[in-house]
């Protein structure tokens, strides 16, 4: 088996237009050819569910077999098995295949196997030494993407790596991004005409489960940790960059909240250097979407509980007026955010740390994992004890402390066992969700006020914060019966 390793970039037509005419493409020589790619899988889909791509590509006057697996793409980097042997259009011998698991699956499928869409693009392209050693293909590819009678235009540049270390790739990546703007693509080509097939509407992505296990590295997992958060955040891209659905831009910060407790979880271990230039990055984009999300609730969720409760207010239409415009101003801020070059480059440039992080003397997760959560947890226990008679910013350190706790014990599910991880979990989500309850009433406050200046939103403000002392009985009695749970680690 091949080891394919590749970073994808989006690019629009007007920098697809110039890209061949890039400093570091003009002293190689360039190839162009086109290639039709048929993609075939079984009428249930059952190889888009096992996560195989089977296609059949013509190079020329030759048609070659390709399998791949397919992997979780982090900031455009893509490593995924590859086998690619000369065929003939229509037939399968998967005797060249070497895994087994894969294989027998393949064999099972070749009598249901299917064309299912088709891929047609020019492909201009370069090979590369990285500046720090190595070689790399760069390949620029425009054309189409065929599903049933739906199109859809392929403009991307690819940069595989043909021969030396992983870095080499980012290397290129930034040379390319220094004269034009290039955005690591979170899909590939099978993966979106997948859902162009469906022709689904556009859906806010969720966290998945990260494959962490015991044996791993400490630092091995926090790179798998903070690929996946890299890769829930660019699975909503699109969807905050042009939709007006708030659960895009929740998933978005949900995304950036996970990446930056990984952070602080594996601080003692990570360079500070790499924690000094990233964590600020990530910290600003994560307050710009946190803007459009506290007005996305107060919108949807807030206004109407004013409204119910103040039928009768005279200022109630212009609180909803100046709340949506304002809402609407900084949803258009976090799309330029998201669009920006520098957003781009962000992802690359962290992406590439990741690569770099040394995982000498980082020591085993498993050694790890308990330290970690039961600092945590004592962090949890100190900001509780004075949160409920204290003031909203007592409870929002409390519940930026708790989301961390949280957060290490999804990151760790599987190597944490028994019932008291049910039990745990369950308690803190009730808990998060409360002190998330707790935190949209005093953002509610402060945007009453900005909206309704003077003594306008007062009585609006006294009403949330009385909601507010009414809850937090509940806040006492959750954190009492929280700090009563087993925690399903093991202490050291």
């Amino acid at each position: 088996m091949a080891t394919e390793t590749e970073i994808k970039l989006s690019l629009s037509p007007r920098a697809a237009s110039r890209f061949s005419r890039h400093p570091l493409l003009l002293s190689s020589e360039s190839k162009r050819v086109l290639l039709v790619n048929i993609y075939y899988d079984t009428p249930d889909r059952r190889l888009q569910r096992e996560r195989v791509v089977v296609r059949h590509r013509r190079k020329g006057q030759d048609w070659l077999l390709s399998v791949k697996t397919v992997a979780l793409v982090s900031a455009g980097l893509a490593q995924r098995g590859e086998w690619e042997v000369p065929g003939q259009r229509g037939r399968f011998d998967f005797s060249q295949v070497d895994d087994e698991r894969v294989r027998s699956s393949l064999e099972a499928a070749r009598d249901q196997l299917q064309p299912l869409f088709t891929t047609r693009f020019w492909r201009k392209s370069w090979v590369l030494d990285a500046p720090g050693g190595g070689r790399c293909e760069v390949a620029l590819d425009r054309g189409w993407i065929e599903a049933g009678d739906q199109k859809q235009a392929i403009c991307e540049v690819e940069i595989e790596l043909l021969a030396g270390p992983l870095n080499g790739l980012f290397d290129i990546a930034r040379a390319l991004q220094a004269g034009l703007h290039l955005h690591p693509e979170a899909s590939s080509k099978s993966e979106r005409a997948y859902r162009l097939l469906a022709n689904l509407p556009l859906a806010a992505s969720k966290a998945l489960p990260v494959p962490t296990s015991a044996g791993m590295s400490a630092i091995a997992a926090f790179r798998l940790i903070a690929q996946a958060c890299l890769n829930h955040l660019q699975n909503n891209e699109i969807g905050v960059c042009t939709s007006s659905e708030p659960e895009f831009v929740h998933q978005a910060r949900v995304a950036i909240r996970r990446l930056r407790s990984a952070i602080r979880l594996w601080e003692p271990l990570l360079p500070e250097t790499f924690v000094a230039t990233f964590d600020p990055l990530w910290q600003q984009l994560a307050s710009r979407l946190g803007e459009t999300r506290n007005w996305d609730v107060f919108v949807a969720e807030t206004l109407p509980l004013i409204a119910a409760a103040f039928p009768d207010q005279p200022t109630l239409d212009r609180l909803t007026s100046n709340a949506r415009a304002a809402c609407a101003e900084s949803r258009r801020h976090t799309q330029q955010t998201l669009r920006a070059a520098a957003y781009s480059r962000l992802l690359i440039e962290f992406s590439a740390a990741l690569v770099d992080l040394s995982e000498a003397d980082s020591g085993a997760l498993a050694a790890f994992v308990p330290r970690c959560l039961k600092k945590r947890a004592r962090r949890v226990d100190e900001r509780a004890a004075v949160a409920v008679a204290a003031d909203a910013a007592a409870r929002h350190r409390l519940r930026v402390a708790f989301k961390q706790l949280r957060y290490g014990v999804e990151f760790f599910c599987p190597l944490l066992a028994g019932p008291a991880l049910s039990n745990y979990h369950q308690v803190a989500s009730r808990l998060q969700e409360l002190l998330g309850h707790l935190n949209d009433l005093a953002v509610a406050a402060q945007l009453t006020a900005e909206s309704l200046p003077g003594n306008e939103g007062e009585s609006i403000c006294s009403w949330l914060n009385a909601q507010t002392e009414s809850l937090l009985p509940e806040l006492r009695q959750l954190l009492a019966e929280f700090q009563r749970q087993e925690v399903p680690w093991v202490a050291p």
